[in-house]
């Protein structure tokens, strides 16, 4: 099938649309992919959706801008998708089904509560083509923790890769999760910490940028261990995989335990860099083997500065998806379109090892134009 997979992650920066030929269990081909950045005015919306998501309790609520949002940005996924299509001289009658993660806004596995708002039938019957979606509801319900879903996508990648194993894959957006492989085991996954979110709310609060450009300010800082540490402490990090997280998560810890009002920009840029990194490395004494290579992907893979310290923390090789073939920027958009073909086709998207779920199950909800 030729699917187009989408992505809206937890940094709120841009919607990715991406194409790739796969029949849900190998991948033929992966293809083209653009970006459409979340305008100023939208990304306000979606923040302020997010704090009104805590007042959410059931799946189908929608207070406050919540239902604004919802429909503002399924639409942007349409507007996507045209655009990818468009300069390929591609139609909607050229791709087979779209893959619709949506945009997180609250995440509470413990509750059984998870949301992703985008109404799949809006974009089905915008686009003309078939749309899954709710990829997460399905785990969630059964008791998993509805998080990572890529593994399985990971997995039929680093197949046609020959590097020695066990290979990690990590991927740093809002949230950081990670996907190890070592042959024909179980992968094993979870999500490890906070990815990029609290370096670009902090940056964001500071300087007015929502994001440290190629880890630029990180690079002039000085870390505190001390503040890391503090962290680290969190019971979270003490818990073997699988788990995960929201986003907003460690927000909270970022201010009170860390102290970051006393920092100057760099210095917390820095040790906010630090904390990801940390994070990650605290998930190797959980593994059966420590990874020999780990691929990075996300917005996390275009910062050198994390790249550098999560290389000496891990004291392993590490890549970036894009030295390894694979489109670092689109690889969950990718996967969304690799789950999509699998929920079509019934295969599970999840498993025991990967969200804690008791059985291995398929998930996502289809919606016909």
């Amino acid at each position: 099938m030729r699917v187009v997979g989408l992505m809206s992650g937890t940094s709120m920066d841009g919607i990715d649309a991406a194409l790739i030929e796969t029949d849900g269990e190998s991948v033929a081909w992966l293809g083209c992919a653009i970006t459409r950045p979340i305008d100023a005015k939208t990304r306000a919306l979606l923040v302020t959706a997010m704090e009104d998501a805590r007042g959410v309790n059931h799946r189908d609520d929608r207070p406050g801008a919540l239902a604004e949002a919802e429909r503002r940005i399924t639409d942007l996924h349409a507007e996507a998708v045209r655009a990818l299509l468009e300069p390929l001289r591609l139609t909607p009658g050229d791709i087979d089904l779209v893959g619709f993660h949506g945009q997180t806004v609250i995440h509470r596995p413990d509750a059984r509560l998870t949301v992703q708002i985008g109404e799949g039938q809006r974009l089905a019957t915008a686009l003309g083509i078939p749309v899954v979606a709710d990829f997460r509801a399905a785990d969630v319900a059964a008791g998993g923790q509805g998080a990572p879903l890529v593994p399985v996508f990971h997995q039929a990648l680093v197949r046609r890769l020959t590097l020695p194993q066990p290979v990690a894959v990590l991927n740093v957006g809002g949230v950081a999760n990670v996907t190890v492989i070592d042959g024909d085991a179980p992968p094993i996954a979870c999500d490890t910490g906070p990815g990029n979110a609290l370096i670009d709310d902090f940056l964001k609060e500071r300087t007015g940028v929502p994001f440290d450009a190629d880890g630029r300010a990180a690079a002039r800082g000085r870390v505190d261990e001390e503040r890391v540490a503090a962290v680290l402490a969190d019971p979270f990090f003490q818990l073997p995989p699988p788990k995960s997280l929201d986003r907003n998560a460690f927000r909270r810890a970022a201010t009170e335990r860390m102290g970051l009002a006393g920092l100057s920009v760099e210095d917390g840029a820095a040790t906010l860099t630090a904390l990801t990194a940390a994070t990650v490395a605290a998930i190797v004494p959980f593994l059966p083997r420590p990874p020999s290579v780990w691929i990075v992907a996300g917005g996390g893979a275009r910062n050198p500065t994390l790249l550098a310290m999560l290389a000496e923390r891990l004291n392993a090789e590490v890549r970036t998806a894009d030295r390894v073939g694979w489109s670092g920027d689109a690889l969950e958009a990718h996967a969304f379109g690799y789950l999509a073909a699998r929920s079509l086709r019934g295969l599970p998207l999840t498993f025991p090892t990967t969200t804690g779920v008791a059985a291995p199950m398929t998930g996502g909800v289809l919606f016909r134009p």
